[in-house]
Protein backbone atom coordinates (compact mmCIF):
# COMPACT_ATOMS: atom_id res chain seq x y z
CA UNK A 1 0.00 0.00 0.00
CA UNK A 2 2.81 2.41 0.83
CA UNK A 3 4.39 2.02 -2.60
CA UNK A 4 1.02 2.65 -4.20
CA UNK A 5 0.50 5.79 -2.12
CA UNK A 6 4.00 7.06 -2.89
CA UNK A 7 3.17 7.09 -6.59
CA UNK A 8 0.10 9.26 -6.08
CA UNK A 9 0.43 13.04 -6.37
CA UNK A 10 1.19 14.09 -2.78
CA UNK A 11 -0.93 17.23 -2.62
CA UNK A 12 -3.95 15.64 -4.29
CA UNK A 13 -3.62 12.54 -2.13
CA UNK A 14 -3.42 14.62 1.06
CA UNK A 15 -6.64 16.40 0.14
CA UNK A 16 -8.27 13.09 -0.66
CA UNK A 17 -7.56 11.61 2.77
CA UNK A 18 -8.28 14.74 4.84
CA UNK A 19 -11.61 13.44 6.21
CA UNK A 20 -9.92 10.27 7.50
CA UNK A 21 -7.04 12.02 9.30
CA UNK A 22 -6.86 12.37 13.06
CA UNK A 23 -6.47 15.81 14.64
CA UNK A 24 -2.66 15.85 14.62
CA UNK A 25 -2.38 14.53 11.06
CA UNK A 26 -4.90 17.16 9.95
CA UNK A 27 -2.72 19.91 11.45
CA UNK A 28 0.25 18.69 9.40
CA UNK A 29 -1.75 18.28 6.19
CA UNK A 30 -3.32 21.73 6.56
CA UNK A 31 0.12 23.28 7.06
CA UNK A 32 1.45 21.69 3.88
CA UNK A 33 -1.62 22.35 1.74
CA UNK A 34 -1.82 25.99 2.82
CA UNK A 35 1.59 26.72 1.28
CA UNK A 36 3.60 23.82 -0.20
CA UNK A 37 6.52 26.08 -1.13
CA UNK A 38 6.82 27.21 2.51
CA UNK A 39 7.06 23.54 3.46
CA UNK A 40 9.97 23.08 1.06
CA UNK A 41 11.96 25.84 2.75
CA UNK A 42 11.02 24.77 6.29
CA UNK A 43 13.09 22.63 8.61
CA UNK A 44 11.27 19.94 10.53
CA UNK A 45 11.56 22.15 13.64
CA UNK A 46 9.95 25.07 11.79
CA UNK A 47 7.19 22.79 10.55
CA UNK A 48 6.68 21.57 14.10
CA UNK A 49 6.29 25.13 15.36
CA UNK A 50 4.09 26.16 12.45
CA UNK A 51 1.74 23.20 12.51
CA UNK A 52 1.62 22.48 16.23
CA UNK A 53 2.44 18.80 15.66
CA UNK A 54 5.44 16.98 17.15
CA UNK A 55 8.49 15.96 15.15
CA UNK A 56 7.54 12.31 15.60
CA UNK A 57 4.05 12.96 14.25
CA UNK A 58 5.47 14.74 11.21
CA UNK A 59 7.80 11.85 10.42
CA UNK A 60 4.94 9.39 10.93
CA UNK A 61 2.75 11.39 8.58
CA UNK A 62 5.46 11.38 5.90
CA UNK A 63 5.67 7.62 6.22
CA UNK A 64 1.90 7.34 5.87
CA UNK A 65 2.30 9.07 2.52
CA UNK A 66 4.75 6.38 1.44
CA UNK A 67 7.93 8.39 2.13
CA UNK A 68 10.82 7.16 4.29
CA UNK A 69 10.96 10.40 6.23
CA UNK A 70 10.74 14.17 6.17
CA UNK A 71 13.72 14.64 3.84
CA UNK A 72 12.34 12.26 1.21
CA UNK A 73 8.92 13.86 1.56
CA UNK A 74 10.40 17.29 0.72
CA UNK A 75 12.22 15.85 -2.30
CA UNK A 76 9.01 14.27 -3.59
CA UNK A 77 7.09 17.49 -2.96
CA UNK A 78 9.69 19.60 -4.78
CA UNK A 79 9.59 17.24 -7.76
CA UNK A 80 5.80 17.41 -7.86
CA UNK A 81 5.69 21.22 -7.72
CA UNK A 82 8.30 21.46 -10.48
CA UNK A 83 6.39 19.06 -12.72
CA UNK A 84 2.99 20.60 -12.13
CA UNK A 85 4.14 24.09 -12.95
CA UNK A 86 2.00 25.89 -10.40
CA UNK A 87 2.67 27.56 -7.09
CA UNK A 88 0.34 28.34 -4.25
CA UNK A 89 -1.72 25.14 -4.39
CA UNK A 90 -5.39 25.83 -4.96
CA UNK A 91 -4.93 29.59 -5.33
CA UNK A 92 -5.92 29.79 -8.99
CA UNK A 93 -9.62 29.34 -8.43
CA UNK A 94 -9.59 32.18 -5.95
CA UNK A 95 -8.58 34.58 -8.66
CA UNK A 96 -4.93 34.81 -7.60
CA UNK A 97 -3.55 33.80 -11.02
CA UNK A 98 -0.92 35.98 -12.62
CA UNK A 99 -3.08 38.65 -14.19
CA UNK A 100 -5.76 36.18 -15.26
CA UNK A 101 -9.43 36.91 -14.74
CA UNK A 102 -11.55 34.93 -12.30
CA UNK A 103 -13.25 33.21 -15.25
CA UNK A 104 -9.91 32.13 -16.71
CA UNK A 105 -8.75 30.85 -13.33
CA UNK A 106 -11.84 28.70 -12.89
CA UNK A 107 -11.26 27.06 -16.27
CA UNK A 108 -7.59 26.53 -15.46
CA UNK A 109 -8.51 24.97 -12.14
CA UNK A 110 -10.86 22.54 -13.90
CA UNK A 111 -8.16 21.63 -16.42
CA UNK A 112 -5.66 21.03 -13.62
CA UNK A 113 -8.19 18.92 -11.70
CA UNK A 114 -8.86 16.75 -14.75
CA UNK A 115 -5.15 16.03 -15.22
CA UNK A 116 -4.79 15.19 -11.53
CA UNK A 117 -7.77 12.83 -11.75
CA UNK A 118 -6.02 10.97 -14.55
CA UNK A 119 -2.86 10.67 -12.44
CA UNK A 120 -4.50 9.32 -9.28
CA UNK A 121 -6.43 6.55 -11.03
CA UNK A 122 -4.64 3.35 -11.87
CA UNK A 123 -5.20 2.46 -15.53
CA UNK A 124 -5.64 -1.21 -14.62
CA UNK A 125 -8.40 -0.31 -12.14
CA UNK A 126 -10.24 1.73 -14.78
CA UNK A 127 -10.02 -1.21 -17.16
CA UNK A 128 -11.31 -3.60 -14.47
CA UNK A 129 -14.26 -1.31 -13.80
CA UNK A 130 -15.08 -1.20 -17.51
CA UNK A 131 -14.95 -5.00 -17.70
CA UNK A 132 -17.32 -5.36 -14.76
CA UNK A 133 -19.80 -3.01 -16.43
CA UNK A 134 -19.46 -4.82 -19.74
CA UNK A 135 -20.26 -8.23 -18.25
CA UNK A 136 -23.03 -7.13 -15.87
CA UNK A 137 -26.50 -8.61 -16.14
CA UNK A 138 -27.74 -5.34 -14.67
CA UNK A 139 -26.04 -2.10 -13.58
CA UNK A 140 -27.64 -0.02 -10.83
CA UNK A 141 -26.23 3.39 -9.92
CA UNK A 142 -26.69 4.91 -6.48
CA UNK A 143 -26.29 8.57 -5.52
CA UNK A 144 -28.17 11.38 -3.81
CA UNK A 145 -28.17 15.18 -3.71
CA UNK A 146 -26.06 17.05 -6.22
CA UNK A 147 -24.12 13.89 -7.10
CA UNK A 148 -27.28 12.31 -8.48
CA UNK A 149 -27.07 14.07 -11.90
CA UNK A 150 -23.73 12.28 -12.43
CA UNK A 151 -25.37 8.93 -11.72
CA UNK A 152 -28.30 9.75 -13.99
CA UNK A 153 -26.03 10.83 -16.83
CA UNK A 154 -23.92 7.68 -16.40
CA UNK A 155 -27.00 5.46 -16.56
CA UNK A 156 -28.23 7.32 -19.65
CA UNK A 157 -24.88 7.03 -21.46
CA UNK A 158 -24.47 3.34 -20.65
CA UNK A 159 -28.01 2.62 -21.79
CA UNK A 160 -27.33 4.50 -25.03
CA UNK A 161 -24.71 1.91 -26.00
CA UNK A 162 -26.81 -1.06 -24.97
CA UNK A 163 -25.72 -1.62 -21.38
CA UNK A 164 -28.51 -2.54 -18.92
CA UNK A 165 -28.08 0.46 -16.61
CA UNK A 166 -30.59 2.24 -14.38
CA UNK A 167 -30.83 4.57 -11.40
CA UNK A 168 -33.64 5.64 -9.08
CA UNK A 169 -34.21 9.24 -8.00
CA UNK A 170 -35.86 8.42 -4.67
CA UNK A 171 -33.41 7.25 -1.98
CA UNK A 172 -35.92 4.71 -0.62
CA UNK A 173 -36.34 3.19 -4.07
CA UNK A 174 -32.56 3.03 -4.35
CA UNK A 175 -32.52 0.86 -1.23
CA UNK A 176 -35.21 -1.35 -2.77
CA UNK A 177 -33.17 -1.64 -5.97
CA UNK A 178 -30.09 -2.62 -3.93
CA UNK A 179 -31.97 -5.50 -2.32
CA UNK A 180 -32.85 -6.89 -5.76
CA UNK A 181 -29.27 -7.12 -7.04
CA UNK A 182 -27.64 -10.49 -7.45
CA UNK A 183 -24.28 -12.10 -8.19
CA UNK A 184 -24.18 -11.18 -11.90
CA UNK A 185 -25.06 -7.52 -11.24
CA UNK A 186 -22.92 -4.43 -10.65
CA UNK A 187 -23.68 -1.62 -8.20
CA UNK A 188 -22.05 1.79 -8.69
CA UNK A 189 -22.07 4.29 -5.82
CA UNK A 190 -21.19 7.94 -6.50
CA UNK A 191 -20.48 10.25 -3.56
CA UNK A 192 -18.23 13.27 -3.38
CA UNK A 193 -17.61 12.92 0.37
CA UNK A 194 -17.73 9.14 0.30
CA UNK A 195 -19.74 9.35 3.52
CA UNK A 196 -23.29 9.80 2.24
CA UNK A 197 -25.27 7.39 4.42
CA UNK A 198 -27.84 6.33 1.79
CA UNK A 199 -25.27 5.68 -0.94
CA UNK A 200 -22.90 3.76 1.33
CA UNK A 201 -25.79 1.67 2.65
CA UNK A 202 -26.91 0.78 -0.89
CA UNK A 203 -23.44 -0.50 -1.74
CA UNK A 204 -23.31 -2.48 1.49
CA UNK A 205 -26.63 -4.15 0.67
CA UNK A 206 -25.61 -4.82 -2.93
CA UNK A 207 -22.33 -6.37 -1.84
CA UNK A 208 -24.12 -8.56 0.71
CA UNK A 209 -26.40 -9.79 -2.10
CA UNK A 210 -23.35 -10.89 -4.11
CA UNK A 211 -23.21 -8.01 -6.62
CA UNK A 212 -19.89 -6.48 -7.61
CA UNK A 213 -19.50 -2.95 -6.31
CA UNK A 214 -17.72 0.12 -7.71
CA UNK A 215 -17.44 3.48 -6.00
CA UNK A 216 -16.61 6.87 -7.49
CA UNK A 217 -15.63 9.39 -4.84
CA UNK A 218 -13.50 12.47 -4.21
CA UNK A 219 -12.43 11.21 -0.78
CA UNK A 220 -9.84 8.45 -0.86
CA UNK A 221 -10.15 7.04 2.66
CA UNK A 222 -13.91 7.42 3.07
CA UNK A 223 -16.45 4.80 4.24
CA UNK A 224 -17.70 4.08 0.71
CA UNK A 225 -14.31 2.64 -0.29
CA UNK A 226 -14.70 -0.07 2.38
CA UNK A 227 -17.73 -1.57 0.63
CA UNK A 228 -16.42 -1.25 -2.94
CA UNK A 229 -14.64 -4.00 -4.85
CA UNK A 230 -13.13 -1.27 -7.04
CA UNK A 231 -12.60 2.37 -6.07
CA UNK A 232 -12.31 5.18 -8.64
CA UNK A 233 -11.26 8.63 -7.51
CA UNK A 234 -12.10 12.10 -8.76
CA UNK A 235 -9.68 14.82 -7.71
CA UNK A 236 -10.60 16.25 -4.31
CA UNK A 237 -10.91 19.99 -3.90
CA UNK A 238 -10.81 22.14 -0.80
CA UNK A 239 -12.34 25.04 -2.75
CA UNK A 240 -16.06 25.00 -2.04
CA UNK A 241 -18.93 26.97 -3.48
CA UNK A 242 -22.41 26.27 -2.07
CA UNK A 243 -20.91 23.44 0.05
CA UNK A 244 -19.80 21.50 -3.04
CA UNK A 245 -16.16 21.19 -4.12
CA UNK A 246 -15.65 23.25 -7.24
CA UNK A 247 -14.31 20.60 -9.61
CA UNK A 248 -15.91 17.47 -8.15
CA UNK A 249 -18.69 17.04 -10.74
CA UNK A 250 -16.39 17.75 -13.70
CA UNK A 251 -13.86 15.17 -12.57
CA UNK A 252 -16.55 12.59 -11.75
CA UNK A 253 -18.05 13.05 -15.21
CA UNK A 254 -14.61 12.64 -16.78
CA UNK A 255 -14.30 9.19 -15.16
CA UNK A 256 -17.77 8.24 -16.47
CA UNK A 257 -16.87 9.48 -19.95
CA UNK A 258 -13.63 7.49 -19.92
CA UNK A 259 -15.51 4.28 -19.10
CA UNK A 260 -18.19 5.08 -21.68
CA UNK A 261 -15.70 5.73 -24.49
CA UNK A 262 -13.64 2.65 -23.61
CA UNK A 263 -16.70 0.39 -23.85
CA UNK A 264 -18.06 2.13 -26.93
CA UNK A 265 -14.74 1.73 -28.74
CA UNK A 266 -14.37 -1.89 -27.68
CA UNK A 267 -17.72 -2.78 -29.26
CA UNK A 268 -17.75 -0.43 -32.23
CA UNK A 269 -20.25 -2.38 -34.32
CA UNK A 270 -22.75 -2.79 -31.51
CA UNK A 271 -22.29 0.83 -30.48
CA UNK A 272 -22.92 2.03 -34.04
CA UNK A 273 -26.15 0.03 -34.25
CA UNK A 274 -27.39 1.20 -30.85
CA UNK A 275 -26.61 4.84 -31.59
CA UNK A 276 -28.21 4.61 -35.05
CA UNK A 277 -31.42 3.08 -33.69
CA UNK A 278 -31.66 5.57 -30.84
CA UNK A 279 -30.79 8.48 -33.13
CA UNK A 280 -33.53 7.66 -35.61
CA UNK A 281 -36.19 7.75 -32.91
CA UNK A 282 -34.78 10.77 -31.10
CA UNK A 283 -34.67 12.80 -34.31
CA UNK A 284 -38.43 12.35 -34.61
CA UNK A 285 -38.82 14.34 -31.38
CA UNK A 286 -37.20 17.46 -32.79
CA UNK A 287 -39.31 20.41 -33.79
CA UNK A 288 -39.41 21.00 -37.53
Amino acid sequence: MKNQEARKPLLVYMQGILPSLNHTERLIADYVLADPERTLSSSIAEMRDGSGASVGSIVGFCRRLGQKGFAQFKIALARELAQSGFSGFGSSAHGNGQGASLFENVFRFHAQSLMETLRINNQATLRQAAMLLERARHIELFSTGISFPVAYLAASKFKLIGLPAATQFDSHMQLVAATQLRKADVAVGISCSGSTRETVRCLEIAQARGAKTICLTNSMKSPITACADLALFATPSEIKYFQAPLASRITQLAIIDALFVFLAQKHKDRTAVELHNAGEELLKQRLT
